[in-house]
């Protein structure tokens, strides 16, 4: 079984703790201390918030200020549009910025945000009937109609 860490330099880890939680994530304490906090967002994704001096000790180089340059993108996807929708309003209503609008695709919907540090979070709605008769993605991440 694989796992997945995206590890994430934060400026105030408590605020980081407390924003992901409002979107209804769990921290694991077993990985949380004063320089980190472990998201649990599904049973093998993670997210690793890092106080921006802990960050600076895994990579060479500087910190990418993500509120002027995007450094990932990081999608996850969702169960429906309805879920799409949720949480980006838990997400803004815990101080997200907005980051492109809806994406109404047909059988693809999205939208997306910033969160306190300026990462971009995307979520993704992929309904199954789509994929099942073999629905061209591709297209996919061209600018809405």
């Amino acid at each position: 079984m694989r796992m997945i860490f995206v590890n994430l330099p934060v400026k105030n880890l408590d605020a980081s703790k407390a924003f992901f939680e409002a979107l209804g994530f769990s921290i694991n304490p077993q990985f949380t201390n004063d320089d980190a906090a472990c998201v649990v967002i599904d049973e093998n994704i993670f997210a690793m918030l890092l106080t921006e001096p802990f960050f600076k000790t895994f990579i060479n180089g500087e910190i990418s200020d993500a509120s002027k340059a995007q450094e990932v993108l990081v999608c996850l996807s969702a169960s429906s549009r309805a879920e799409v929708d949720e949480l980006l309003a838990k997400a803004k209503g815990a101080g997200a910025k907005p980051w492109k609008p809806i994406m109404d695709m047909g059988p693809m919907y999205g939208g997306s945000f910033q969160d306190l540090d300026g990462h971009v979070w995307e979520l993704m709605y992929m309904d199954p009937a789509a994929v099942a008769t073999g629905a061209d993605c591709t297209e996919l991440t061209a600018e809405p109609a």
